[in-house]
């Protein structure tokens, strides 16, 4: 799909990976394109979806995941695609495997571009989410809390998978899940996401960390049963719970390799996906009402 703005180019070639879809899904509709988000800045994403007429779609701004260290735009297939059959038009993003701030600013970039043309992309009356599974979940979370100081854009939701927030990496979930193993992935990643110990102190680099969640949206919250970041995302959604917001919160039973299932490109068996797609479609429904412009 290619949005009818001028600050926007459609790659020709279509995306090699075909992303796993829930039962009985049609084949997601998707295209690359470079988005021009400020003068002289291009940000690579890839669009799933396509405005319906006489309708108004979700329009989500999606992170994909990948612990900091690796992941791109194949790997938010999954996920991606799952939205856009709950009734999404998805724009992921491919942004930089740098170190903070770098990719909470472009992440919060492509949401004012995205939130500029809601209505070229989902239609007149779209809301804007955003969404991202394991490190792409943390990105999502920070992007909100930009959002919310800054007072724009207006958000309808934010959907987390499995989201990446504890930099400690010492929860009992995560421990089960490495087991005896030396080396720990989202160690590493913490270790390239954050340059300074101060940097780990910061909201916006570890949302769970934030002393205010007062005025974030409307959350949706999936992990896994034997899922590592199971705790901390747990304790993320009790946080928002406590603060009076918005949170509806859903543990997969039997969700064997989540959320590394959901990272993998190509054609694949994503556990849980019917059941994702179904929380997505109940989330997108429940906080369809109109945020303030």
């Amino acid at each position: 799909m290619q949005p009818d703005h001028p600050s926007s180019s459609s790659s020709p070639s279509q995306p090699a990976a075909a992303p796993a879809k829930a039962a009985g899904a049609a084949k997601p509709v998707c295209a690359d394109s470079t988005i021009e988000v400020a003068k002289g800045q291009q940000v690579a994403v890839r669009m799933y979806g396509r405005k319906k007429s006489g309708q108004a779609s979700p329009v989500v701004v999606h992170f994909h995941g990948g612990a900091f260290v690796s992941g791109d735009l194949d790997n938010g297939c999954t996920v991606a695609s799952l939205l856009e059959g709950a009734g999404a038009v998805v724009v992921s993003v491919a942004y930089p495997l740098t170190p903070f701030p770098q990719p909470v600013d472009t992440g919060y970039e492509v949401l004012k571009w995205v939130h500029r043309n809601r209505n070229k992309l989902g239609g007149q009356g779209a809301l804007v989410y955003l969404a991202g599974e394991e490190a792409g979940g943390n990105l999502a979370a920070a992007v909100s809390l930009v959002a919310r100081d800054q007072s724009h854009p207006p958000l309808a939701g934010q959907i987390l998978l499995s989201p990446m927030l504890d930099p400690c990496v010492g929860t009992a979930s995560l421990r089960e899940a490495t087991g005896d193993a030396t080396g720990c992935k989202w160690t590493e990643g913490w270790r390239n996401f954050l340059r300074c110990p101060r940097d780990a102190e910061h909201p916006y680099a570890v949302p769970a960390g934030a002393h205010r969640l007062a005025g974030l949206p409307p959350t949706l919250v999936l992990v896994g049963d034997t899922d590592p970041m199971h705790d901390e995302a747990l304790a993320y959604a009790a946080r928002l719970d406590a603060a009076g917001l918005q949170v509806t919160c859903h543990v997969f039973a039997k969700a064997a390799q989540w959320p590394d299932t959901l990272l993998q490109a190509g054609e694949h068996e994503c556990p849980c996906a019917a059941a994702a797609q179904d929380q997505f479609r109940q989330f997108f429904e429940a906080t369809r009402c109109p945020v303030p412009s």
